[in-house]
């Protein structure tokens, strides 16, 4: 019998590990896990991101990130949870000469913190006999251990990126590598229907 499975999704560490610069941004969530995880009922997907703000040389960011996640949202088993970005004033150091130049920093906060959360929370309730994480964030190992060793759950790796954290790979139950080749038979149809009518796939991916 397929054992029950919940995935959780670090959207940014996903993003920029294997998504970034690459044609397959039109991402099927259910696809993927059920394509790399074929052997597993997965029942939960849970996607964690933060809301983009437009920048000077790419003011259309927000809209194409706001696209996708209505497309995630047709998928009856994928929830979308929310983190937030905060923008301060900084000084670095400048790579050219020496000196500091005045830039803003803007950090994603929240997804981390907010993943670790369902996955320790979904285990305590026994909604999953086994977690998959896709991340490749070694911040989540303390909740992937307190899974494995105290809530006697099964955790699983979905490494997005090209090295795989040490941490994480020691610390979990089996690995993956989340591959271009895997995401290029996992993509929406151009086209979409949801409850306020149809839309489509960004034209610039």
């Amino acid at each position: 019998m397929a054992v029950r499975t919940n995935v959780y999704i670090d959207g940014f560490n996903l993003y920029y590990g294997v998504i970034k610069g690459s044609p397959y941004r039109w991402l099927d969530l259910d696809k993927l896990c059920r394509l790399m995880l074929p052997k597993n009922e997965v029942g939960q997907i849970k996607y964690f991101t933060a809301i983009v703000s437009a920048r000077p040389h790419d003011p259309d960011q927000p809209v194409r990130q706001q696209t996708y996640l209505r497309a995630i949202r047709t998928l009856p088993n994928v929830s979308v949870i929310l983190g937030h970005f905060l923008s301060h004033p900084v000084m670095m150091p400048r790579a050219d000469k020496p000196g500091q130049v005045r830039v803003v920093r803007t950090e994603e906060k929240g997804s981390d913190v907010n993943l670790a959360t369902h996955l320790l929370w979904d285990g305590v309730r026994g909604d999953y006999d086994i977690a998959v994480v896709v991340s490749n964030d070694s911040d989540l190992l303390e909740p992937i251990k307190i899974v494995r060793e105290e809530l006697n759950r099964r955790v699983g790796i979905l490494n997005p990126h090209r090295h795989p954290s040490r941490e994480l790979l020691q610390n979990s139950d089996f690995y993956k590598k989340v591959r271009p080749g895997v995401l290029a038979m996992c993509q929406f149809p151009p086209v979409l229907k949801d409850r306020t009518g149809e839309f489509h796939k960004p034209a610039a991916w």
